[in-house]
């Protein structure tokens, strides 16, 4: 029996339309790149979707390689050169066999090479070709070479001269962002104390201490941080930003640096772009099957305005461009206004705000305006202007995204009243807000279940909720001792019906307009956050983190 072509499976799997397929294989013959490559510069799929999709016809079990944790042990029972040459990756050891990750469903010669190097047959998964070579170079870096042994070494000459020399500064600074790096830090935090500097990860939202570095060497890293940056390395007393790129392993990473000066000494944070994320569809990011269907129908409106709000690092971003991939760019012209852009999709167009020559939001969608758009998307409505702009191209026939700082669903209402917008125009053309948050998975491989106590079980019983048990992580290596592995969303969605409209016209309280939403079918923040805890997927203690 034959195989299926990719295309046709792709389409098989609802992944791709008819048109995407007939436009991939148009452009497919001018580039002469590979069909699958094509559907993924296009962004009508990720890599990481089709090879689902090949593995489920190989009969294969996927392995997300993005968030899983490489044993060590596995690596260590492969020479590097084989594994590179052989084109699998080790994973794991499960029952005294050694998993692998191939990119290649037909590739026996890593089988051969696994089974001939430890006498038993691998146990073998596909894997994500995009980011396998990425991940295989890493996972053999940090093996050959541990970060917090050459930070901890670095640190000792350091305190042994009594000075620090310029070649160990500079040594200990990269090493501190390759250490932000490994452990997928966003941020990396440099704060200076009385006596001592302290490293800080912001990892999966949350801040983790990473090392304590002598005082003797902070003037000395901030000034490399300085010059990296190309910001005034004498100047102390202001704050200060910048950027610079940091090269890893053949990748390119984009570092957004502030200073600002504090009693002891100046502190600096260093956000970690990567780059351009894999672009995910709505049904992953882990909103339900009731709220994921609400969400694909109002993307699949001809006009208003949709609004998501949350605060900075909620996802906001993420959820706009997979909301995205349910409108058919091929029929619909989309334009996109960002500070950055963060995805890059080959049918979109997409233009990124410049202050320093007054390209701003505002000045981009009036300009979209001549563009003859189906869509706007719009980064942030953070004035006036670019409120008013927005809700008139949402009035005049255009879909309009964007996202809006509120702390839930309901009061972004009074911060577009608050921006000067009319009540009547609000009412008319706005569809939806989206209000989310990204809460903590409870790591897979340490989960377990426990007793709730009485306070806590009364809490939850206020939101409907008779839950008397709940999962957590007791940490593990593979969580770096956590007791969490990844984040997945949290929302409440606010539809607004002909109800709502009018309660908006008749300047009805938030808590009015929010109970006639919850009898429609709304669910909380909270109620959402409850039913992830009693899924097992996150924490009574990350809820209210997040949320309380």
């Amino acid at each position: 029996m034959s195989k299926i072509k990719v295309g046709d499976l792709l389409k098989l799997k609802g992944l791709i339309s008819e048109k995407q397929l007939s436009l991939a294989m148009n452009q497919q013959k001018v580039t002469g790149d590979l069909l699958g490559d094509t559907f993924v510069k296009l962004g009508f799929v990720s890599s990481n979707e089709i090879v689902q999709a090949l593995a489920e016809q190989e009969g294969l079990e996927f392995v997300d390689l993005k968030d899983y944790p490489i044993s060590e042990e596995a690596l260590k029972l492969i020479p590097k050169d084989t594994a590179v040459s052989a084109e699998f990756i080790p994973l794991d050891i499960d029952e005294g066999r050694l998993c692998i990750g191939i990119i290649n469903p037909s590739n026996i010669h890593a089988v051969d090479a696994v089974t001939r190097l430890t006498q038993k047959q691998p146990k073998v998964y596909m894997v994500d070709r995009d980011i396998f070579h990425e991940v295989l170079g890493k996972a053999f870096f940090f093996l050959e070479n541990p970060i917090q042994q050459r930070i901890d070494d670095t640190i000792k000459e350091i305190r042994a001269t009594g000075a620090a020399t310029g070649t160990a500064l500079s040594s200990l600074t990269d090493l501190i962002i390759i250490d932000g790096i490994k452990r997928k830090a966003s941020d990396i935090h440099i704060n200076s104390t009385a006596e001592i500097v302290h490293v800080f990860y912001r990892i999966d939202g949350v801040l983790q201490h990473g090392h304590c570095i002598p005082m003797t060497a902070q003037k000395g890293i901030i000034s490399r941080i300085k010059i990296l940056s190309q910001i005034d390395i004498a100047e102390q007393r202001l704050p200060q930003d910048g950027s610079f790129t940091f090269t890893f392993l053949n990748k390119t990473y984009d570092i957004r640096v502030s200073t600002i000066p504090t009693i002891y000494g100046e502190n600096v944070v260093m956000r970690v772009l990567a780059g351009s994320g894999r672009l995910l569809k709505i049904e992953s990011l882990g909103f339900d099957d009731a709220n994921t269907k609400k969400i694909k129908r109002l993307f699949s409106k001809p006009y208003g305005i949709i609004l998501i709000t949350g605060p900075t690092g909620s996802g906001k971003t993420t959820t706009l461009y997979s909301a995205l991939r349910e409108i058919d760019v091929i029929e619909r012209n989309v334009l996109t206004v960002e500070n950055p852009v963060e995805y890059k999709i080959s049918l979109i167009k997409q233009t990124q705000v410049n202050e320093k020559t007054g390209y701003g939001f505002a000045l981009a969608v009036r300009n979209f305006m001549r563009q003859d758009p189906d869509v706007i998307l719009l980064g942030e409505i953070r004035d006036e202007e670019t409120a008013k702009i927005a809700i008139r191209a949402s009035t005049t026939g255009h879909l309009v995204l964007s996202t809006l700082h509120a702390n839930d669903a309901i009061t972004a209402i009074p911060r577009l009243i608050d921006l000067n917008i009319d009540r009547f125009q609000i009412s008319s053309c706005l569809l939806a807000v989206i209000s989310q948050r990204l809460v903590r998975k409870i790591c897979k491989y340490c989960k377990t279940k426990y007793e709730l106590d009485n306070d806590v079980i009364l809490n939850l019983k206020a939101y409907g909720n008779p839950l008397t048990s709940a999962f957590k992580g007791t940490g593990c290596p593979k969580c770096n001792g956590t007791g969490y592995a990844g984040r997945t969303v949290i929302g409440e969605i606010l539809v607004v019906d002909d109800e709502i409209r009018e309660l908006i016209y008749a300047n009805a309280s938030t808590n009015t307009m929010k109970s006639a939403a919850m009898k429609k079918g709304m669910r909380s923040l909270m109620e959402e956050a409850i039913r992830k805890v009693s899924e097992g997927i996150t924490t009574v203690e990350e809820v209210t983190r997040v949320i309380e």
